[in-house]
């Protein structure tokens, strides 16, 4: 199910993924803080589960409630603790019993995981789509995991030692433009920016070029040099005095700048380059020499766009102009083109050859439509950026990992049979703990359930029953399906999820809850509500009886 909220700002966010939610929450609990923190770390690792993870911890602890995965299943690890506390046992023998069902956990999603081809592109695609199935652009088809795929693949790149890096985050941007619908949206290999003269196949970003009327706005197979340095004479500090004795002093003055410039751009001339990129500032006298020279400029790009560029075009982003070599010209991008989109001029650097950056261009809302509607158009165009940020994130994943194992909660349910049952051969006081975990596992297909309307008892029994059936040792693929509720085959429904998801999931809210479970006070550096004319209080401890839901904590 989706949720609308009002952010700060006064936008409306519709979303469903458990990260997106608890970022826009002002919380001031201090526990409340760091179960957010663990969304936020889950998103940064693997891009998805986040929701699975808060509930799983919650239920351990019994900390509040969940949306996500992350959130989920922290929120049941926690929840699963409450009765062990309650008959006195000691919050280190909790974290010992959970943090060897971890350990036995994790042995048991890897043995059901398989290794899938990743240059297989239907079989990719698959399982990209069945991991953002819930989300709100599930509605457009296969449009949104073709977006992240091409993109994730575009970004890839191998490092060595059978490794590869997929750095999504810097090198693949996303770019919305108001107009059109959401089947315009295209992967454009190579980099994109927002100006006057433009840049396809990489990145995109909001400028103009220093003369849009005598620079060249197409160029075929340009030569590219990025700079961040300055393409203007430096300027003397604020206390800088300059004393002029005659009028000839000042003449002298600016000619030894006009000088500087000049002597500037003709190194860059003398490299022939056809564009011209810098980070910094760049002079009407310096933009006069360059256009004498047929060399179209750009200045005060952002730093993230120049990397990109540098990635996609094979350039070297030099920091003085006296240090540029023949060797520094980017020259693999086949395209140097402007093109206006509704009111706006976007730069494109396109045709690169063999790109390891891309820009994503989403189309969406009309810039004519009236304020409210377009407010929530809007809101539906950052919803769709937010859906394909985990598609890349599960792409990447996959390319990282090629392992993958059955979705719809049948790991948690091989799991949660697997830690019941060894729970019997366990000796000690971590039994107890131990067998919770397994049980706090079953909240995420009991969530499922939840999600999809069926009867969460019936199907619990009827997905236990299942599995109980399965000999000891085998694998039982069957989970929930999202949309019937009924007990299915996940190999059947082609319903996977990366090993990496699965695994980060249990970790995070395993060790969260560990962390909560170590903490038996609450130290708040702030004073209760004073009494009339009573003086100030200094720090105090909060136990479990004392506590003030009303206080509030500093940021």
């Amino acid at each position: 199910m989706l949720k609308m909220l009002l952010d700060p700002n006064g936008g409306i966010v519709l979303t469903n993924d458990g990260h997106a939610i608890l970022r826009e929450i002002d919380v001031s609990h201090p526990a409340a803080k760091s179960m957010i923190q663990l969304s936020r770390t889950q998103d940064e690792e693997v891009g998805d589960g986040t929701t699975s993870v808060i509930i799983l911890a919650g239920e351990l602890l019994q900390v509040g409630d969940g949306t996500t995965s992350v959130i989920i299943l922290a929120g049941e690890l926690l929840q699963s603790a409450e009765p062990l506390l309650e008959r006195h046992m000691h919050p280190t023998v909790l974290v010992r019993g959970y943090t060897r069902a971890l350990e036995d956990a994790i042995k048991v999603a890897e043995s059901m995981s398989f290794s899938i081809d990743t240059n297989d592109r239907s079989a990719m695609l698959q399982v990209v789509q069945s991991c953002i199935g819930t989300k709100y652009t599930s509605r457009f088809g296969s449009l949104m995991a073709e977006l992240a795929l091409d993109a994730v693949q575009t970004v890839a790149r191998d490092v060595g030692g059978g490794q590869r890096e997929v750095d999504v985050k810097n090198y693949a941007k996303i770019e919305k433009i108001p107009g059109g619908t959401i089947e315009d949206c295209k992967v454009l290999r190579g980099v994109m920016f927002n100006m006057d003269v433009a840049v396809l196949r990489g990145v995109m970003f909001n400028k103009d070029v220093v003369v849009p009327g005598r620079m060249r706005r197409r160029i075929a197979n340009p030569r590219i040099l990025l700079l961040d340095c300055p393409l203007e004479y430096k300027k003397g500090e604020s206390q800088t005095a300059v004393e002029l004795m005659k009028e000839e002093d000042w003449a002298a003055l600016l000619k030894a700048e006009e000088e500087w410039v000049a002597g500037a751009c003709a190194q860059i001339v003398a490299l022939k380059p056809d564009l011209v990129v810098t980070e910094k500032g760049l002079s009407d006298l310096a933009a006069h020499f360059l256009t004498k020279a047929g060399i179209s400029a750009i200045r005060r790009l952002r730093k993230t766009d120049n990397n990109r560029i540098a990635r996609a075009t094979g350039a070297t982003i030099c920091h003085r102009i006296e240090e540029v070599r023949e060797s520094d010209i980017g020259t693999r991008a086949g395209l140097f083109e402007v093109v206006k989109i509704a009111d706006e001029f976007f730069t494109f650097i396109v045709d690169c050859k063999d790109p390891k950056a891309c820009t994503i261009v989403l189309r969406g809302a009309s810039k004519d439509v009236l304020n409210e509607v377009e407010r929530n158009l809007h809101a539906v165009l950052i919803e769709v950026e937010r859906n394909l940020h985990d598609a890349m994130g599960v792409a990447r994943n996959i390319v990282v990992d090629s392992r993958l194992v059955p979705g719809g909660g049948a790991v948690e349910m091989a799991v949660s049979r697997t830690l019941t049952e060894r729970s019997a051969t366990i000796e000690g006081v971590e039994a107890g703990p131990y067998k919770a975990a397994g049980q706090a596992l079953e909240v995420i297909p009991r969530t499922l359930a939840q999600n999809c309307g069926a009867n969460v008892i019936r199907t619990l029994t009827k997905l236990r029953a299942k599995h109980a059936e399965t000999p000891v040792g085998t694998a039982c693929p069957f989970g929930i399906n999202g949309e019937t509720g009924e007990i299915v085959d996940m190999r059947a429904a082609g319903v996977w999820e990366p090993l990496v998801v699965k695994t980060q999931t249990i970790k995070t809210s395993v060790e969260a809850a560990n962390m909560l479970l170590r903490i038996d006070d609450i130290v708040s550096g702030i004073s209760k509500s004073r009494a009339a004319g009573g003086g100030p209080s200094g720090p105090q401890v909060d136990d479990h009886d004392n506590v003030d839901p009303e206080q509030m904590l500093p940021e």
